[in-house]
C-alpha cells in the first residue's frame, strides 16, 4: 500500500463518476480542498489528486489536519465520505461497518460522533456484527470522553421457597397500585376533555343542559312498536306511558358525549341497539343483563321469546378507561320488575361507583326524582327527559 492510500476507505470512483469528477475539475478547478495529515498522507481527496496529476497540474487547495490518532485519522475519512457522497444504504453500512471492525471497543455513540451518524444505527451494526462473530461481544466499551462504558448487568433475586407466595402478594399489589394510577390518570383526562368540549351541534342549538359535553352517558330510548293488539296489547304500549320515537329519530338524536366517554345504552332489540351505540359514535364493549324478577306467573312479553331479560349495552369514545379489575360488578343480576319501562336503580348505582367524580347525564329519564329518595347517588348528575326530575304520577 503506497503512503498516500493509507486512508482511502472507499472504493473506487465508477468509471461514469470518475469522468464526471474530471469534466468538472477542468472546467472549474478542485473546489473542495484535499485534505492531508502533518506527514503529507491524504486523508480525503485521493480521486482529485489522481485527477490533478494526469492533468499536468501541480498545484491544488490543501487542508492540512494536525493532531489526529491514526483511527481518528480513518475515521475523519469515513465521516467526510458519508456526509458529502452520494452512497448508497450498502456503502453506508459498509463505512460503518469497516469502523466497527477496527474500533470495536469505542461506544456506538463515541463511533456515531466520529462519522457523523444515528447512534441507533451504529448500534445496530453492532449487534449484527457481534451476533455472527465478526467484532468481540464486549462487556464495555469507550465513550467519547474516553471513560468506560460497561453493560447493565440483569439479575433477578429468587427469594426462598417459603417467602415466594410474599412475593407474589407483593408483585400483585404493584401492578394493582400501577393500573389504579393508571385508570386514575385516564379518568382525569376523560373529565377534563368534557370540560373543554361543547355537546355535538344538536344539543347546542337545542340549548339542552347548557351545551355541555359529558364523559358518562346513561340512556334509556323511548322506542316505538306494535303490540300484537290494540285491544289486548294497547296498555302495554309505551305510548301509553310517555312519547315515544322512531328508531330513525332515536338514531339521528345523538348524544352529547365527549370524545373520551362511555355510553351505556338501554335495549329492546339487541341489532337496533347496536345500531344507535354506531350511530352515535361508540364502539361496542360489553353489556350487563338485568333478569327480571315478576310478581305472581307473570312472564314478560315478547315475539320468539317472553323477554324475562334486559341488555344494557356498553360502549366508548377514544380511550376511555375500563373499571378497575375486581370492582367490576358480574354481568348478569336479578332485580324485580317495576312500573313500566322503569330500570332497577341498581345500574345507576353501579355507574356511579365506578366512576363517581365524572359527570354523568341519564338521558330518558323515566322515574322518581333524587329528592324522592329513590336512589342512593353520589357522584356528579344531570338529568334530561320527559320526566326528568318529576315524582311519579305527575304529568309531563
Amino acid at each position: 500500500m503506497s503512503v498516500q492510500s493509507l486512508y482511502q476507505v472507499m472504493p473506487p470512483l465508477s468509471p461514469e463518476d470518475y469522468a464526471a469528477l474530471e469534466a468538472d475539475i477542468v472546467k472549474n478547478g478542485v473546489l473542495v480542498p484535499v485534505e492531508y495529515d502533518e506527514h503529507g498522507n491524504i486523508l480525503d481527496g485521493h480521486n482529485r489528486v489522481a485527477i490533478c496529476e494526469s492533468l499536468g497540474l501541480v498545484d491544488w487547495p490543501r487542508f492540512v489536519r494536525k493532531g489526529l490518532s491514526e483511527d481518528e485519522k480513518r475515521a475523519h475519512a469515513r465521516s467526510l465520505n458519508l456526509a458529502r457522497r452520494h452512497l448508497s444504504s450498502a456503502q453506508k453500512r459498509d463505512l460503518i461497518e469497516s469502523q466497527l471492525r477496527e474500533t470495536p471497543s469505542l461506544s456506538s455513540r463515541a463511533i456515531a460522533e466520529r462519522l457523523k451518524v444515528d447512534h441507533k444505527t451504529v448500534s445496530s451494526a453492532r449487534d449484527r456484527m457481534a451476533a455472527t462473530g465478526e467484532i468481540p461481544q464486549l462487556e464495555k466499551t469507550v465513550g467519547a470522553d474516553g471513560r468506560e462504558r460497561r453493560k447493565p448487568i440483569r439479575t433477578m433475586f429468587m427469594p426462598e421457597k417459603a417467602n415466594i407466595p410474599e412475593l407474589k402478594r407483593v408483585s400483585k399489589e404493584i401492578r394493582a397500585s400501577e393500573q389504579r394510577e393508571r385508570h386514575a390518570v385516564r379518568s382525569d383526562l376523560a373529565t377534563q376533555i368534557a370540560a373543554r368540549q361543547d355537546a355535538s351541534p344538536w344539543w347546542r342549538l337545542a340549548g339542552a343542559n347548557g351545551g355541555k359535553a359529558y364523559p358518562v352517558i346513561y340512556a334509556d330510548p323511548p322506542h316505538r312498536f306494535e303490540t300484537y293488539s290494540a285491544i289486548t296489547g294497547g296498555e302495554k304500549s309505551a305510548d301509553n306511558h310517555y312519547p315515544t320515537m322512531s328508531l330513525d329519530d332515536i338514531l339521528a338524536l345523538g348524544c352529547p358525549a365527549a370524545s373520551i366517554s362511555a355510553l351505556f345504552l338501554w335495549v329492546t332489540d339487541l341489532g337496533n341497539g347496536i345500531r344507535i351505540m354506531q350511530s352515535w359514535g361508540f364502539v361496542f364493549k360489553s353489556f350487563w343483563a338485568w333478569k327480571k324478577i315478576y310478581p305472581g306467573e307473570q312472564t314478560g312479553t315478547g315475539y320468539w321469546s317472553f323477554d324475562n331479560c334486559e341488555l344494557l349495552l356498553i360502549g366508548t369514545r377514544g380511550d376511555f378507561p375500563a373499571p378497575l379489575q375486581g370492582t367490576q360488578p358480574i354481568k348478569c343480576t336479578d332485580h324485580p320488575v317495576g312500573r313500566h319501562s322503569q330500570k332497577p336503580a341498581w345500574f345507576a348505582e353501579q355507574i356511579d361507583r365506578l366512576y363517581p367524580d365524572m359527570p354523568k347525564l341519564e338521558m330518558f329519564q323515566r322515574r322518581e326524582s333524587l329528592a324522592e329518595g329513590d336512589i342512593r347517588l353520589a357522584g356528579q348528575w344531570d338529568f334530561w327527559g320527559n320526566q326528568a326530575g318529576r315524582p311519579e304520577g305527575e304529568a309531563a
